[in-house]
């Protein structure tokens, strides 16, 4: 930051050369913002059947242009979006350009229209919702019709660009839109939807200044709620990696869920404290690789600390006979090969500490 007292060393003529910048840029992206149903957007965007494919786009209302044209929303996706409308949750604006010739560009949202598309015209069938359970399995048609009337009628907020918006505005826009946002790592999203006591235990014990010692993340990672992370994983796989199928995700989301109605917190505390000691006082490098290492791969820090935590639960005064193992091509294939979706290598590798610590390999 500059000190209040400094001289600024852009001249006059500059700041009024870069205000008419600014006025004259901001002419060119012109803007209003409209809410159309549902039923009128994606009427307006139906392709004709009864036309060739190079013939439909002119008959539209709506169209996308061919710089965004592909289709890549998986069906889970899809119907994540379509639940959160049912739901009556808000969704993000889409960006229309307004053209020339009095149809509607899509700039930003062909995902969602395309699986708008989808769903009315009974090509989307609805599966692993997570609140409207009832409905997976579903197309548009198997709502009851009141439902279908509501979804139809459910207003979209768009934004239009003006028609002083040229082809090369659009596709900054786009650009902007879709590559200058940071998306959201999974834990960030958690720490908006499930605040409360647990939560706010795993940002305690993420915080302990030994393990940001024995685990260290750089800046990046460890901005990004990266530590919080590796902190649920150790709770969720000491308590139930036998539960564990594949989807980490879902499998952690579930798991922070179920703490939502209260935890044994000393009980949890006390473990992770034991685990931490453990680490501290046999593991050279902590959770490293190496002693001067700067980050903590999470398939390492995964074996290393529910393997401690399982070898104290069947002998809580352990004293390793030796470490050697720590070192060897056994725990390095465990530890290198991620698969984080396996069941099998995610057993084998807490598994393999456990019992080399125990002396039973």
């Amino acid at each position: 930051m500059l000190p209040s007292d400094s001289v600024s060393q852009i001249s006059e003529k500059k700041k009024e050369l870069a205000e008419e910048q600014i006025q004259k840029e901001r002419k060119v992206v012109d803007y209003d913002t409209r809410e159309p149903i549902i039923g009128g957007l994606v009427e307006k965007f139906i392709r004709p059947d009864n036309l060739a494919e190079d013939e439909r786009d002119n008959k539209r209302d709506i169209y996308i242009p061919t710089y965004q044209r592909k289709f890549v929303w998986s069906i889970e996706r899809q119907s994540k979006f379509i639940e959160s409308i049912l739901l009556g949750l808000p969704i993000p604006f889409m960006f229309m350009a307004d053209m020339k010739d009095g149809r509607w560009e899509v700039v930003d949202g062909s995902q969602r229209l395309q699986t708008l598309d989808k769903f009315v015209s009974n090509q989307l069938i609805l599966e692993k919702l997570q609140r409207l359970t009832h409905l997976n399995g579903f197309t548009f048609n198997d709502l009851p019709l009141s439902q279908q009337r509501r979804f139809r009628n459910q207003p979209i907020r768009v934004i239009v660009l003006s028609d002083k918006a040229t082809e090369v505005i659009r596709k900054e826009i786009f650009e902007r839109i879709n590559t200058g946002s940071d998306n959201l790592k999974d834990m960030e999203v958690r720490k908006g939807a499930h605040q409360g006591l647990f939560y706010n235990f795993v940002e305690e014990c993420a915080a302990n200044p030994r393990l940001i010692e024995l685990c260290p993340l750089g800046d990046s990672k460890g901005n990004r709620q990266e530590r919080e992370e590796l902190i649920l994983r150790f709770f969720a796989y000491s308590e139930t990696y036998l539960q564990f199928k594949h989807q980490v995700k879902v499998f952690l989301d579930n798991y922070m869920r179920s703490k939502d109605n209260g935890f044994e917190e000393e009980k949890y505390k006390t473990n992770f404290l034991k685990m931490v000691n453990f680490v501290e006082k046999y593991f050279p490098y902590g959770f490293r690789k190496v002693r001067n290492a700067k980050s903590t791969p999470r398939v390492r820090f995964e074996a290393i600390s529910v393997g401690v935590h399982l070898a104290l639960q069947i002998n809580p005064d352990l004293v390793p006979a030796s470490m050697d193992w720590l070192y060897s091509d056994q725990f390095k294939e465990h530890t290198t090969s991620d698969a984080s979706n396996s069941s099998t290598k995610l057993r084998d590798r807490v598994e393999f500490v456990k019992n080399s610590l125990l002396g039973l390999t």
